[in-house]
């Protein structure tokens, strides 16, 4: 199920680090400092990949 514009942008701040899936390995970190992060989990070959981009919630 994808992750809606509200939810991302109304995602509160917790006691730990938690994960807003979007699907296909896409979600958003949401940071006990109230940061978001987007991150995209993926494999090249046999190795697996982590990509890291800021929320943008304007």
């Amino acid at each position: 199920m994808a992750l809606k514009d509200l939810e991302a942008r109304y995602a509160t701040k917790r006691a730990k680090d938690y994960k807003l899936t979007d699907g296909q390995g896409l979600y958003l970190l949401v940071r006990p400092n109230g940061s978001k992060l987007w991150r995209m989990k993926y494999r090249f070959g046999d190795k697996e990949k982590l990509t890291c981009s800021p929320f943008s919630g304007r």
